[in-house]
C-alpha cells in the first residue's frame, strides 16, 4: 500500500489545501483508488496554505499513517499559485501532477494525462468542456478573461483551461528557475513552451465545501495575467496620452481661431475649460495607475522576498524543513 522510503518516485500529486476539511476524506479515497492502478511508485504532496479550519489536523493524520502522503504546512495563507510552487520545490517524481482538493479536478482524468504523456508529450493540460455549477456570469466572464489575454500577449495560453495538468521532471526543472513574485502559474507553463497537448473532460460540481476563488481573487489573477505576460496596458497608456494631447492640441487651435475670427459666437465661461481639465486629470490617473501597477510589480521583485515560509512538514526525508522550501527569488532555487 505505501511506497518504500527509498524506492524513487514516479508520480507526484500536487495538491493546495484551504480550508478543505468536508472534501479531504472522499478526495482520499479517490486518490487511494487511482494510486493503485498506476504503474509506478508515488507521493501525494499536501500543501496547507494557511487553513482556519482542521484541514491541517487531518493532514497531519494522513501524513501519518501512510507513507505516500507528505504535508506542507506553510506559515500563513500565501495564496493558490505559491501553495502549487512550494509543492513543485520538492515534488520527486518523473511526471508532476497539479490538481485541485475541491475534485473539480477528477482525479480519474489522470490515468488519461499519463497515456499522453507515455507517448512523449511534456505538458498535458485538462481542458473543459464544460462547468457544471457554474454561473453564467462566472463562465461569460471567464471567456472574455482568455479571448482578451490571447489578444494582448503573443504567449498562446489555452482557453478553458485551469492548474489541472501534468508536467514532465524537465519542464519542472524549468519552472523552478523562474523566480517571478506574482504567479500565473498556467501562463507560465505556457510561456515555457515544451511538447504540449492536451486531454478533455467536463468539470463537476464540488464534492463539498465553498469556493475558494471568489470574484476578488479571480481579478487579482486575471490581473496577475495580463501584466505578467503583456506589455500591451503601457503600449496602450502612450498610444492614449498621445491621442488626447493631440485633441487637446486641435482644440485650443479651434478655440483660437473662434476668438481671431469669430469672437461673437464665442460663449465666455468656464464650463468647457472645467470639462476638458477634468477629463485630461482622469486620464492622467488612469494612465498613471496602469504604469504604478508594472512599477509595483518591479518593488515586489527587488525587494527578493521568499515566496513562502513553511512552518513545518510531514512525511519528508529531510527535517524538519527541506533547504529549498524557502526559495530565494534571487537564483529561483
Amino acid at each position: 500500500m505505501s511506497n518504500s522510503v527509498g524506492a524513487s518516485i514516479k508520480y507526484s500529486f500536487i495538491i493546495p489545501i484551504f480550508n478543505e476539511e468536508e472534501v479531504l476524506p472522499l478526495l482520499v479515497l479517490r486518490l487511494e483508488a487511482l494510486l493503485e492502478k498506476l504503474d509506478g511508485p508515488s507521493e501525494i504532496i499536501l500543501i496547507n496554505d494557511g487553513s482556519t479550519d482542521r484541514s491541517g489536523a487531518i493532514l497531519a493524520e494522513l501524513a501519518a499513517t501512510d507513507s505516500r502522503m507528505r504535508t506542507i504546512d506553510l506559515s500563513r495563507n500565501f495564496g493558490h499559485q505559491i501553495a502549487i510552487t512550494a509543492g513543485m520545490d520538492v515534488a520527486r517524481g518523473e511526471a508532476i501532477i497539479v490538481l485541485d482538493a475541491d475534485l473539480q479536478d477528477p482525479p480519474e482524468v489522470v490515468q488519461e494525462m499519463i497515456a499522453r504523456w507515455q507517448e512523449g508529450f511534456q505538458v498535458v493540460y485538462a481542458k473543459r468542456l464544460s462547468r457544471e455549477g457554474e454561473s453564467t456570469f462566472k463562465r461569460w466572464t471567464a471567456w472574455l478573461f482568455y479571448k482578451f489575454l490571447d489578444k494582448l500577449t503573443n504567449v498562446n495560453i489555452p482557453r478553458d483551461v485551469g492548474d489541472f495538468r501534468l508536467i514532465d521532471r524537465r519542464v519542472l526543472e524549468a519552472f523552478k528557475i523562474m523566480p517571478e513574485r506574482d504567479r500565473f502559474v498556467r501562463g507560465m507553463f505556457a510561456w515555457l513552451g515544451f511538447r504540449q497537448t492536451a486531454v478533455e473532460f467536463h468539470r463537476p460540481m464540488r464534492a463539498a465545501g465553498e469556493t475558494k476563488y471568489p470574484a476578488l481573487k479571480m481579478l487579482r489573477l486575471a490581473l496577475n495575467g495580463i501584466i505578467g505576460f503583456s506589455d500591451v496596458p503601457l503600449r496602450l497608456a502612450i498610444w492614449a496620452g498621445m491621442t488626447i494631447s493631440g485633441l487637446a492640441l486641435l482644440y485650443g487651435l479651434y478655440v483660437i481661431a473662434m476668438w481671431l475670427f469669430a469672437s461673437g459666437h464665442v460663449v465666455s465661461g468656464w464650463s468647457s475649460t472645467i470639462v476638458i481639465i477634468s477629463f485630461l486629470c482622469g486620464i492622467n490617473m488612469l494612465l498613471s495607475g496602469i504604469i504604478g501597477l508594472y512599477i509595483g510589480r518591479i518593488y515586489n521583485e527587488v525587494k527578493r522576498r521568499p515566496l513562502y515560509v513553511v512552518n513545518e512538514t510531514t512525511g519528508f526525508d529531510s527535517s524538519p524543513v527541506p533547504a529549498d522550501l524557502e526559495r530565494n527569488s534571487g537564483n529561483g532555487a
